[in-house]
């Protein structure tokens, strides 16, 4: 009864979700009418007790950063690489955010994207770009005020720092000089794809963004190809169809794969098939968005004997780029499941005479 004419005696105010509390409430009757609850400040995070205390909105601490900071210590200077959400905003880790808060400086991929993210959870440390175009003049920068004692964050704008986005060079960089580097895990789409697929997760191969030359990118999938683990890419909206055109020439249309596509947003969506469905479905309708395209590996039943042309136009793309003929037999042999010495023979009918041309002309 104290308590309640105490309460009835405050004027308006703010009440906050806090591990400090003066009170602890199981019933909205407790409160009397004239008490202000506010949105803005009750943050809800998983598995805080709702706890009441009652201060001005000046005075509101943040429940994420504060709690029991003294037995964590701070943080000790060095590199921090701290995963980031792919998409939605919740998807990070209470240390992720302390961290973010108690760095000097943040680097990052994309200021303007990563802002948001900051102003999301008030952060307000300063950023300072750090993309592919502008890393090898950042690095010695940023070294100085890592061996000056500071504690500098490594984000991207989605995911896992370094992982095919910048932060890899920095990171070697570091170690080189006995700085340390400090992973704080987080999001990461390979791994979110994966567990969704229903691909086999015991082995896989990331191979990431494939290269935007032509024949380092078919080489690169000729092997992948010929591989019994999982594969798992990064394709760009624009280049959707083009990988499918490629890889199913070489994996084959029965190929089972999997796109992952928006990943914990609004329009996530994960569409299974084969290559050859994969080929028909989005033949006039290209998707939109960030995807992972994860294919199965090779086995047995759906290995698939390419025809006479299509290993011919493989032996002519290696040799043009300057392989000697028994270097791309090699190549072909180890993503197709024909025999080299098969290989080598049409190799010398197609293009033994040109080459010996070549070689006479030299």
């Amino acid at each position: 009864m104290k308590m309640m004419m105490i309460i009835r005696r405050l004027p308006p105010t703010t009440i906050t979700l806090t591990s400090a509390f003066s009170c602890r409430f199981t019933s909205p009757k407790f409160f009397p009418d004239h008490i202000i609850i506010s949105s803005k400040s009750t943050p809800c995070y998983p598995r805080i007790s709702l706890l009441a205390t009652f201060c001005s909105a000046s005075q509101v601490p943040d429940p994420i950063i504060e709690q029991d900071s003294s037995k964590r210590g701070p943080l000790k200077p060095g590199l921090y690489l701290v995963g980031t959400p792919i998409g939605n905003l919740e998807d990070i880790t209470l240390r992720a955010l302390r961290v973010l808060k108690s760095a000097d400086v943040i680097l990052s991929e994309d200021t303007r994207h990563s802002g948001k993210l900051l102003r999301h959870y008030n952060i307000r440390t300063p950023l300072l770009s750090y993309h592919k175009f502008n890393e090898s003049q950042r690095e010695q920068r940023v070294l100085r005020r890592l061996k000056e004692g500071e504690i500098v964050v490594l984000i991207s704008d989605a995911g896992t720092p370094g992982i095919s986005d910048p932060g890899a060079e920095l990171a070697k960089l570091c170690v080189d000089e006995n700085i340390p580097v400090i992973p704080i895990p987080g999001p990461c789409a390979v791994v979110a794809a994966l567990s969704a697929s229903g691909l086999d997760t015991d082995e896989f191969t990331f191979v990431g963004f494939l290269s935007k030359h032509g024949p380092s990118r078919r080489e690169r999938l000729t092997a992948s190809a010929n591989e019994a683990r999982t594969q798992i890419f990064y394709v760009p909206p624009h280049k959707f169809s083009q990988f499918l055109e490629e890889s199913s020439l070489l994996f084959g249309d029965s190929r089972r794969c999997v796109m992952a596509r928006e990943m914990t947003k609004i329009h996530e969506e994960f569409w299974r098939g084969t290559l050859g469905e994969a080929k028909v479905r989005f033949l006039n309708q290209q998707p939109k968005g960030e995807m992972t395209l994860l294919i199965e590996g090779r086995t047995n039943c759906l290995v698939e004997t390419p025809s006479e042309d299509q290993l011919e136009h493989e032996l002519g793309e290696l040799i043009s780029r300057g392989h000697t003929l028994s270097t791309a037999v090699k190549l072909v042999a180890e993503g197709a499941s024909v025999k080299r010495k098969t290989l080598y023979s049409l190799a010398l009918k197609k293009f033994g005479k040109q080459l010996e041309a070549d070689d006479n002309s030299n």
